[in-house]
């Protein structure tokens, strides 16, 4: 089943086109990787799927119905299309617990005990219940993306999208973003990630998007497009050299 459905997307910031005819489905159960260089309109890709930037032209459907109509519900669509941000959105005078609870009781409107049973379940999947009271300037940079991670899953959205997870993390944090997107997987989370981190994205997807000055340029298994010699900006980017 196609989750998400994106024919002919652009944005266009005042003369500049920074996504150009993007084409992209998302399966249920699917892990999607978006790579690419830094300004390639990867971000603002993702933001355009849960109406954080509104594109110019194209058709986005979730579950086969349109959702850039003026009539569809923004913050409906966000409770199902959720969305992990680069820089974690924790809110520093807020607790772990309360970053959580705050969606389900101010968007779902459940009450404090419900809220925070929820919130527990969520937290306790990665492992941070115990620190349910520390704020997050009291936590690593790995520990922060788990809230977020169980922030966005206590909505229980039916796509989770991740910008760059793992950008702020040392290797070792980065490994075990890697470990969780799995275990989500396996779980049957979909999901859309956006990285920079060729571990990363070997690690929880076969395939990767390849988006190059707002056009997708290769949709290929990371192995063909790290030995790819034909695209100078595949060879740019993966790193890729022909021995001298």
């Amino acid at each position: 089943m196609t989750v998400i459905a994106i024919r002919d997307l652009a944005k266009q910031f005042g003369d500049q086109a920074v996504l150009s005819g993007i084409n992209l489905d998302l399966n249920q159960g699917e892990v999607k990787v978006l790579m690419g260089s830094s300004g390639s309109g990867k971000s603002t890709l993702l933001r355009c799927l849960n109406r954080l930037v509104e594109p110019t032209s194209g058709s986005i459907q979730f579950k086969g119905k349109e959702i850039l109509d003026a009539s569809v519900d923004v913050r409906a669509l966000r409770k199902q299309i959720g969305f992990v941000f680069q820089q974690f959105a924790l809110y520093s005078h807020l607790t772990v617990l309360e970053n959580v609870t705050l969606a389900l009781r101010k968007l779902e409107g459940m009450g404090l005990k419900e809220a925070n049973e929820k919130a527990l379940h969520e937290l306790s999947q990665f492992e941070m219940a115990p620190h349910q009271s520390k704020y997050p300037s009291q936590l690593s940079g790995g520990q922060k993306q788990r809230v977020a991670i169980a922030r966005a899953l206590a909505m229980d959205p039916a796509v989770l999208l991740l910008d760059e997870p793992t950008s702020a993390l040392d290797p070792v944090m980065s490994r075990d973003v890697c470990d969780l997107i799995n275990h989500l997987h396996r779980n049957g989370i979909t999901m859309l990630c956006v990285t920079h981190d060729l571990g990363l994205a070997s690690g929880i997807a076969d395939r990767v998007l390849f988006l190059d000055k707002g056009v997708i340029r290769a949709d290929e298994r990371i192995d063909v497009l790290a030995n790819d010699h034909s695209d100078p900006e595949l060879q740019a980017f993966f790193g890729k050299r022909e021995p001298v």
